[in-house]
């Protein structure tokens, strides 16, 4: 089926698409018919219809050097001007949000074992968001620049600048939702990602004497935070769960407690290799669902690297493959307005050479949380029990080095009469635990990320069994 978008404004549309790119940020100037060069009409492998509207394209962060970043954008599922924006973050560094945030965990289209057919995920985050997904840095999935060199000069600051310069931009683009109610999330090395950009939007209000971008909050789920107290969490958490030795234990400590995430000694590199092979032909993001047997021989080695794992409901541990095997159709590609002039060789999942160049990473982000804690913005972070690549335990042990009064004391909160986590909340800050889930929380236990991320765009507490039996 072609894309039908072209029947709308025939010819302008065909001449937008052959400049499709880098000139496409400043090829319209109205913005509704920037939109429809960008809307998707059809996936191929897509066998159903669907009721929201769903834009991919291109933004261009830096003119100079033609930094461009890909988002994908799905509409929620029914009344969308009455739902809040959503942008979604992967980390790694060099980990595609599409490759996972979309495909296989929060977004509305997922794809089958064969690699050429999609179904609907239920459980959707466009129930409750309009949700905006975005690769980034540029060298992450379909995101580029004209200048190779800036594959090799990414960083935690330069990501952050350029990523607020998209949505500046997308919401010129978009803007319908100038002033919507606006939330950030993701996980893992996004843990970096979601704060500091939410310290740049921040910041950028105060200084602005536009309209401000409407931003409500941010949410992190097994985060990268604090290297010492990440580093002390994952090395308890595998110690208690019987996966290394004492001995191995001892030295965890002894040499990697004060290393980087991101860069690590040689020493350190060497004991977590040791940590690696105690561990056994297990998924490190999920200790108890089993691994892809496919992709087994790159995971065992990702306990080093924050890169994203695989983890679902009916369970299927190779969903990262699928995912390989789709977006490297040329069809898929022309159908997400990718630009075959500056489409990667092959399209990854992660970028090694964006993750191996990474250039600067705080040691810790919490200053930023102390910081953004009394603007009052809506802060949580979240934690699938079952992950030993950030485990509940790092997080715990970050969120206390902050110092934060409790409101609510640890407790239990429910789904459908059934504990579906435990959660605390503080003065400014929710913490909540999902039982069961690994590093993609959304993933593991799609049904009780939706009723989390309900909690969280609806400013309540998580459900209790009273709340439950009362409904």
């Amino acid at each position: 089926m072609a894309n039908s978008s072209w029947g709308l404004i025939p010819l302008l549309i065909l001449v937008g698409t052959v400049f499709r790119g880098s000139c496409s940020t400043d090829f319209w100037k109205d913005p509704i018919a920037q939109q429809e060069l960008d809307r998707i009409s059809y996936l191929p492998g897509q066998t159903f219809d669907v009721g929201f509207s769903q834009y991919s394209g291109y933004v261009t962060v830096n003119e100079d050097s033609g930094r461009t970043l890909f988002y994908w954008f799905t509409e929620a599922a029914e009344n969308p001007s009455s739902k809040p924006l959503l942008l979604w973050l992967n980390g790694g560094p060099g980990c595609s949000s599409i490759a996972y945030g979309e495909a296989e965990e929060i977004g509305p289209f997922h794809i089958n074992k064969d690699g050429k057919t999609l179904y609907l995920n239920p459980y959707s985050w466009n129930e409750v968001a309009n949700i905006l997904f975005l690769d980034s840095p540029v060298g992450v999935g379909f995101s580029y620049s004209t200048n190779s060199s800036d594959l090799l000069t990414n960083g935690d600051e330069r990501t952050a600048k350029d990523n607020l310069e998209f949505l500046l931009k997308w919401f010129e683009r978009f803007p319908q939702y100038k002033g919507r109610d606006f939330y950030i999330s993701g996980e893992s090395y996004g843990g970096h990602y979601v704060p500091q950009l939410s310290q740049a939007i921040v910041r950028h209000n105060s200084a602005t004497t536009e309209k401000p971008i409407n931003f409500k909050g941010y949410m992190v789920g097994n985060a990268l935070t604090d290297d010492y107290h990440d580093h002390l969490g994952l090395f308890q958490f595998m110690w208690s769960a019987g996966l290394i030795s004492d001995k191995t234990y001892k030295l965890l400590n002894d040499y990697c407690d004060s290393e980087s995430f991101v860069h690590p000694s040689s020493q350190c590199d060497q004991i977590l290799d040791v940590a690696s092979n105690e561990l056994g032909n297990i998924d490190p993001y999920s200790i108890y669902t089993p691994p892809c047997t496919a992709n087994f021989t790159v995971s065992s080695k990702l306990l080093k690297r924050l890169m994203i794992g695989h983890l679902n409901e009916e369970y299927d541990p190779c969903t990262e493959k699928h995912s390989v095997t789709y977006f490297n159709h040329p069809e898929v590609q022309k159908a997400l307005h990718v630009n075959p002039q500056f489409a990667p060789h092959k399209w990854e999942t992660c970028s090694d050479v964006v993750n191996s160049n990474w250039l600067d990473s705080p040691r810790s982000v919490l200053d930023i949380y102390r910081e953004l804690l009394p603007t009052g913005l809506r802060i949580w972070m979240f934690s699938g029990d079952t992950d030993a690549v950030i485990p509940v335990t790092s997080t715990r042990y970050s969120i206390d080095a902050l110092n934060l009064p409790t409101i609510k004391p640890w407790h239990s909160w429910y789904d459908e009469g059934q504990v579906g986590g435990w959660t605390q909340e503080y003065a400014g800050l929710t913490f909540v635990v999902v039982r069961g889930a690994g590093h993609e929380v959304p993933l593991h236990r799609p049904k009780l990320a939706l009723t989390l991320v309900r909690a969280f765009l609806a400013g309540t507490s998580m459900p209790t069994i009273q709340l439950d039996s009362e409904s």
